[in-house]
């Protein structure tokens, strides 16, 4: 594409496409930017266009656009077409940091981000000046233009943080502080003293205080590894300011907002984490800081109001209290009784509150607070960092802090009791005071493992929560209910299971309730009972003890996915999925019409997928469904495909990205239960699934393998007579797949399928093209997967066209061939193999190669029978081979690259694992005497003599054994 005029226009009118909020103008719209993005110069007419665009909006989309279409192109993937030249690469690292100063805010956001994402794959190696440059605009003096490096800097290493240790980020991390740490430091001193000059100007303070805000969160990042000899250093000038700025107060800085956070708030915040940071690391160095920060941050907490804009801030404080509570050395500054009085008083009862705004919440932005409340979403709430004090202090003061609150538990639950309609929300602080000082561990799995001994869990669960899960009317008091329910669900594993089984008919019936976070927290309670295990690993509650439910379980899960505000509810949808999982059979009977409100739900999300989760489960159910019926009754898998088919094809003809993998892998699971040939309205489809455009994509890749093994599974012979012009174009995927180091497995699955179910003379005329081809990567390159896979396959084509047949193939290639693959591959690399029918596979082939092959007995070949026996002993007798080369670990099956939509495998639509050598062989030990035992019939004497002169004893003596175990003798 050139640089001009015409070009720019065009990029303009499409971009403008892609806001039209009608799918028929922006889908094309969408599809023709996907399909020039692999242009050359593409990038820069989008930088240009954000530059010099009169209109503001084309240019925030086109800064949106860049951004995207970095994140998906810029890391380069071995295998992978490479969508961006080296010209442009080198132009956009020329460009970026200047447009990304120059640029309004909005914009210089989406380049800042875009700059982090070039920086996350180049740098420093690729992009040695950028540090440099981002520095040397310190001195500009312009804080427009330092607030853009700073953001830079931060979404260049905020990554530091949760990065795992190892040599190349030390050596980075060591660059980034020789360049950056000493004129970093320079900037907060200035920036603190313009503060003070400026003082009274709001304008300019506001942009100090967002650089000062910047620069504490880039300490947090370069300080989050280890602790820093410049920092450590210099931590003077650093603490002593941080102190003073957590102690100001500016009345210019305040703001009126409840809801948002200020300046002030946000740089206070900053600064508490920064402090824990250094409690909790660095607690050594960090002594002589530590109590002037305690006090700053108590006196903080206590004069700080309840207002929203202050919840940040309260949690981070909250938590730096927490985080020294729990050190050993510290534990003198909380022991006075009046000191944990006074922390349970002023601090953590106060922020334990149900506030108006929790409640606008848990009313008005029911997915904001279920996020915060079940998930503990990163955004830190008072009550999650208040029961975290809790936790805390417990770990060195459990009796006297479980005392002091019991008492206020006790005068909770009376207040409650005196007029239950107006008080409850003192009910519902005394339940999330018991939660927390009752959890003490807590796994996503199992709920609270480990709880304190000083609670009375049961009774008060049949004291204070049953009556609540009981009351007849579900609407009345949600918050109330939704703690209860929540109860059951965090002490699932301490409460007793009668108790537990009290509870499912009330939790079938707060289904019903109009509060999406009642029945929200009813579905996933539901669920996580569900997951339980009994003693014996099966589920705790068994399909016998739900059937008086089951109905009504089925018929309010559905229904309250018509409540407003619950059509996409992931957690209702996770519970029909468990639902369906735990009563098996149980749910035939309901299948019928459950299955046609399940497609009708799929083809209302597949119009515009936005919730991945919702939809993951919702295939998993369709697949439970699809399994438990069909398991009962094979037959019933046409009604499915009725009912399926519809959707599926809609889907699969818009390009659906997200659901594709989906539906293949629905169809393999349906075509696999079929038990003759394939039903003619799959052969319509299997043309379209060999098209080049489906296998672009890395997420269809495994489950479309998939699904052309079950079409050759079931209909080989059919596609051999009906469809033979089709087979080079089954073999060109097999070709595009080999050629990639990520998916070379899903080309040997399917090579090994064709081998297994094809006719043979169908694919005679291409098995030697196909050889060719896996030489031709042995050669390019040849890793340890692709070797594993490599061995299976020869021997399956052993097992099934014969040893000779494999042998004469590799001669017509070239000359002796067989043996040098026998010496090179076969025998010091067969240990390799992994997986049972694998192994099986080549013991059944490497026993076919001894014994049936007339080449192994009388040519230069001779000299490798011993070794090849010895091989296959080891292969029987000796623990797997799994080292990898040193330059190999990053290449693992599972590696999905890149931001593509990933495979998602559903969990229901699992394969069984198929032994194509299946009851012929039981044993292949036996197999291998057996065999021996006849090779020597038919020539006596040359199978002992080439026994006892090459093989090692340990190997002689195991042959020994297999020879007793099948009755035969070598003669």
């Amino acid at each position: 594409m050139e640089l001009n005029e015409a070009n720019l226009n065009t990029l303009t009118d499409f971009l403008r496409k892609t806001l039209d909020p009608d799918p028929a103008v922006r889908r094309p719209a969408e599809k023709f930017l996907e399909s020039v993005e692999g242009n050359q110069n593409y990038p820069i007419l989008l930088l240009t266009l954000l530059e010099k665009s009169q209109d503001n909006v084309i240019r925030v989309c086109a800064a949106v656009t860049f951004k995207n279409y970095i994140k998906r192109n810029w890391r380069i993937i071995e295998d992978e077409p490479n969508k961006i030249s080296e010209s442009d690469r080198t132009a956009i690292k020329a460009n970026i940091v200047n447009l990304m100063l120059s640029s309004p805010e909005q914009i210089q956001k989406q380049l800042s981000d875009a700059i982090s994402i070039i920086g996350r794959e180049d740098f420093p190696q690729k992009w040695p000046d950028l540090l440099t440059e981002m520095v040397t605009r310190f001195q500009s003096g312009d804080f427009h233009i330092i607030n853009g490096i700073l953001r830079t800097a931060h979404s260049l290493f905020k990554r530091y943080r949760h990065e795992f240790k190892s040599n190349e980020l030390w050596t980075e991390i060591k660059l980034v502080l020789d360049t950056f740490a000493q004129p970093l430091t320079e900037l907060f001193k200035a920036t603190i003293e313009l503060c003070q000059t400026h003082a009274t100007d709001i304008n300019a303070l506001k942009v100090l205080f967002s650089s000062l805000t910047l620069i504490s969160k880039l300490f947090y990042s370069l300080n989050f590894q280890d602790l820093p000899e410049f920092f450590e250093d210099n931590m003077e000038t650093w603490m002593s300011n941080f102190h003073n700025l957590l102690t100001l107060d500016n009345k210019l800085l305040q703001t009126d907002d409840e809801e948002e956070a200020g300046l002030l708030e946000l740089l206070k915040s900053q600064i508490c984490d920064n402090a824990a940071l250094y409690a909790q690391k660095y607690d050594e160095e960090f002594q002589p800081y530590l109590p002037r920060f305690v006090t700053a941050i108590w006196n903080l907490l206590v004069t700080t109001g309840q207002e929203v804009k202050y919840d940040l801030l309260v949690s981070n404080a909250i938590q730096f209290l927490a985080s020294v509570c729990e050190r050993p050395h510290y534990k003198h500054l909380f022991e006075d009784q009046n000191t944990l009085t006074s922390i349970c008083e002023k601090v953590i009862l106060p922020n334990m509150e149900f506030r108006s705004a929790d409640e606008e919440a848990f009313e008005d932005n029911s997915e904001e607070y279920i996020r915060r409340d079940l998930e503990g979403s990163d955004i830190d709430t008072r009550r999650r960092a208040a029961c975290d004090l809790v936790r805390g202090l417990c770990k060195f003061f459990e009796g006297p802090v479980t005392a002091i609150f019991s008492g206020y538990v006790n005068s909770m639950l009376a207040e409650h009791a005196k007029n239950p309609g107006a008080n409850w929300k003192h009910k519902d602080a005394a339940i999330y005071l018991v939660t927390s000082l009752a959890s003490k561990a807590q796994t996503q799995k199992h709920g609270i493992t480990q709880a304190n001994e000083l609670v009375n869990l049961t009774e008060f669960f049949c004291n204070h929560i049953l009556p609540d899960l009981k009351s007849a009317n579900v609407n009345e008091f949600p918050v109330l209910k939704s703690d209860a329910i929540k109860y059951v669900m965090i002490f699932r594993s301490q409460l007793p299971k009668e108790q537990l089984l009290q509870a499912i008919p009330l939790l079938v019936a707060h289904l019903q309730a109009e509060s999406i976070v009642e029945h929200t927290y009813a579905a996933h309670a539901l669920e996580r009972l569900f997951t339980m295990r009994g003693p014996n690993n099966s589920t705790l509650i068994s399909p016998a003890e739900m059937a008086p439910f089951t109905e009504q379980l089925l018929s309010n899960l559905f229904k309250a996915l018509s409540i407003p505000g619950s059509s996409e509810n992931e957690y209702i949808m996770k519970a029909i999925m468990r639902s369906f999982s735990l009563l098996q059979e149980a749910i035939v009977p309901y299948v019928p019409t459950l299955i046609g409100q399940l497609t009708h739900k799929l083809l209302l999300v597949s119009k515009n997928p936005s919730k991945p989760h919702f939809n993951h489960y919702l295939f998993e159910s369709l697949c439970l469904s699809i399994r438990i019926t069909c398991k009962a009754n094979p037959t019933t898998v046409g009604s499915f495909e009725e009912a399926l088919f519809p959707v599926f094809t809609e889907i699969l003809q818009n390009d659906v990205q997200e659901f594709v993998p989906y539906v293949f892998q629905v169809m393999s699971l349906l075509l696999e239960i079929h038990s003759s040939s394939i039903p003619s309205s799959y052969m319509a489809l299997f043309p379209h699934l060999l098209q080049p455009v489906l296998w672009e994509r890395t997420g269809n890749i495994p489950p479309l393998v998939r699904l052309l093994q079950a079409y050759l599974e079931k209909g080989g012979a059919s596609i051999a007579s009906n469809a033979a012009d089709k087979i080079p174009g089954l073999l060109g995927v097999f070709q595009k797949l080999i050629a990639s180091k990520a998916n070379d497995h899903q080309g040997f699955y399917l090579l090994n399928s064709i081998i297994e179910h094809m006719p043979p003379d169908s694919i005679t005329q291409y098995r030697k093209q196909i050889f060719i081809l896996l030489f031709q990567r042995l050669q390019s390159s040849k890793t340890t997967k692709f070797i594993k896979s490599f061995l299976v396959f020869i021997n399956l084509y052993s097992v099934k066209y014969g040893a000779i047949a494999l042998q004469e193939i590799f001669d017509s290639i070239q000359p002796k061939m067989f043996g040098m693959v026998l010496e090179k591959i076969v025998i010091p690399e067969v240990q390799k193999v992994s997986g049972q029918v694998e192994k099986k596979i080549c013991a059944v082939g490497i026993t076919k190669i001894l014994t049936e092959c007339p080449a192994m007995m009388d040519t230069e070949y001779t000299k490798l029978w011993t070794p090849l026996l010895q091989a296959l002993i080891g292969l029987f007798e000796l623990p797997e081979d799994d080292s990898v080369p040193d330059d190999e670990h990053f290449i693992d099956i599972e590696d999905t690259p890149g931001y593509q939509t990933a495979f998602s495998q559903l969990a229901f639509a699992g394969k069984k694992e198929h032994d194509p050598i299946g009851e012929a062989v039981s044993n292949p030990k036996i197999l291998l005497a057996q065999s021996l035992h006849k090779l020597s019939t038919a020539c006596p004497g040359r199978v002992p003599s080439m026994l006892s002169s090459n093989l090692n004893a340990e190997a002689l003596q195991y042959l020994q054994g297999y020879l007793q175990a099948a009755t035969v003798q070598l003669v």
